[in-house]
């Protein structure tokens, strides 16, 4: 049990205190004194009868102004927010005394070098840690901070190595020990290349090795720094959100907010406060409160899968896109608009508009300009060149070397259909660096969900025609492909047909949004 004391600055209320716990005859762990005079008391468990009795006496005493029971002592609230901090940091950080034995480590220390915690602590920094003579600097007169090209691991890295001091009776700083922190060649060139990234670095993030994705990127970099709304089609997983923010930060608006609401995820009557915000007064509350289109005024409104998006709030979103403005719930004063508004759908919005789930003059409006993501099943030029790059980006969030493809793993990932698309791989990729044991990804190492091959070859022994046979093969294609493109013009230029062509096509094997899941 743990006692957060607050009381005046009076001579002697510490021990006045500590005498009513000797009554008691209650063991006591622990006593902090914060900057403030507040005493901390940290003792064992104590029956509820003795607790009754206990806090009743020491709020009597002269000076005590309150008592209460809290989770913590200030130390142990510091400690654990230190190693919390220690722990997540991704460069090896070591903390060694003046005879230069590590006293503290965190997880890029251990993981690296493959030993336990308790294995690596009382171990001399300088059998871990070459090219720095810590004990000769913490023994001269000049125990500045010092940097310098140390081997950790076999490996170059630069090291800062930072004095700890305590203060003495005179309140001079005496020289304990100090804080080794290592970083490596990768992490600087990630950090330098961050410092000098420009502002509008909009696209150079996407993999694009791909014909299909190189298309998609020249085609956002084309409209971005137009002001028409952008429709974003594509599968879930694909990076849709991500091509809309990397083309508000090439518009002219990069400098506005960037903002989003997912058209899914809430109620009608919610969805329509986060958008238009409400006035004074009304749901009983005293103030206003501005929505997402007045936040994001001179930025970019996302809104995300606005298939999702109910015919009430269409209608309302329709007549801002038309009057160039809007009001707040439950307030009479106009509000004018000024934001880009961009929207992503993995649905057909063409067949939802002709079935009357969507409105046609809505789909029109924000029609204006559009991109489709393609999915990861269509740039598998792009696969190994993903995943490389997620193994970089997590190796440095979970403080481990970077750990490489096996020929199993490259081939494995190169075949598996990806239902999930990039978020899918990405994940994927996480969970195996997570539990990682040595420094090599292997086939087994990725846990995915098993998928039937996406497509179904003629098997030798078929009974028909050949005629009948490619039917089939070609009923079973447009019904995969049909969910992921938006209209049947979108499938025709997929597929190298006319519009027409594919028209027929659908309405021959039955394939619309009643025989298709979207």
């Amino acid at each position: 049990m743990r006692l957060e004391i607050t009381c005046q600055d009076r001579l002697g209320i510490t021990q006045d205190v500590l005498d009513i716990l000797v009554t008691h005859e209650i063991d006591l762990r622990g006593i902090e004194i914060d900057p403030t005079g507040k005493i901390f008391l940290n003792f064992p468990n104590i029956e509820f009868a003795d607790f009754q009795h206990l806090m009743p006496q020491i709020r009597r005493i002269d000076g005590i102004d309150d008592v209460k029971t809290t989770p913590f002592m200030p130390g142990e609230r510091e400690k654990n927010q230190l190693s919390a901090i220690l722990r997540t940091l991704p460069d090896p950080v070591f903390s060694i005394d003046i005879r230069g034995s590590v006293l503290m480590c965190n997880e890029a220390v251990t993981s690296g070098l493959e030993m336990a915690f308790t294995e690596v602590t009382g171990l001399d920094i300088a059998d871990l840690v070459k090219g720095f003579n810590f004990v000769r600097w913490m023994e001269s007169k000049n125990t500045t901070h010092q940097t310098a090209k140390v081997k950790f691991i076999q490996q170059d890295y630069l090291a800062d190595v930072l004095p700890i001091t305590v203060p003495d009776g005179d309140n001079n700083p005496i020289l304990a020990g100090a804080v080794v922190i290592l970083k490596s060649e990768l992490r600087l060139g990630q950090q330098f290349s961050a410092f000098h990234q420009q502002d509008t670095d909009s696209f150079d993030r996407f993999v694009t090795s791909s014909t299909a994705m190189r298309k998609t990127v020249k085609e956002a970099k084309q409209v971005a720094d137009l002001d028409a709304p952008i429709l974003i089609f594509g599968e879930t997983g694909t990076g849709k959100e991500m091509i809309a923010r990397a083309c508000h930060q090439a518009s002219r608006r990069s400098s506005g907010e960037f903002l989003a609401l997912n058209c899914a995820s809430l109620p009608d009557s919610v969805a329509e406060t986060e958008l238009f915000g409400y006035g004074t007064g009304a749901f009983n509350q005293p103030e206003g409160k501005a929505g997402l289109l007045e936040l994001a005024k001179g930025g970019t409104l996302l809104l995300d899968e606005i298939a999702d998006m109910s015919t009430q709030l269409q209608a309302k979103l329709l007549r801002v896109l038309e009057d160039g403005e809007f009001r707040r719930v439950g307030d009479n004063q106009p509000v004018e608009v000024d934001v880009r508004v961009i929207c992503t759908t993995c649905r057909d919005l063409g067949q939802m508009v002709e079935e009357g789930r969507f409105r046609k003059e809505l789909y029109y409006r924000l029609n204006v300009l559009s991109l489709v993501m393609p999915s990861l099943k269509e740039r598998r030029a792009d696969i190994v060149l993903l995943a490389e790059t997620f193994i970089l980006q997590h190796s440095g969030k979970l403080g481990r070397r970077p750990a490489k493809l096996s020929k199993s793993c490259v081939e494995y990932l190169q075949q598996y259909p990806w239902p999930g698309n990039v978020r899918q791989l990405q994940n994927a990729l996480y969970r195996a660096l997570s539990l990682l044991d040595g420094n090599e990804i292997t086939k087994e190492d990725i846990q995915l969900p098993s998928c039937a091959p996406s497509v179904t070859y003629i098997d030798e022994n078929f009974e028909g025609t050949l005629d009948e046979e490619v039917k089939k093969f070609e009923k079973d294609l447009l019904r995969r492909l049909y969910p992921s493109y938006p209209s049947t013009r979108q499938l025709a230029k997929k597929l190298g047909l006319s519009h027409t062509a594919i028209a027929n096509k659908l309405r021959e094997y039955g394939i619309n949004k009643g025989t298709v899941k979207l």
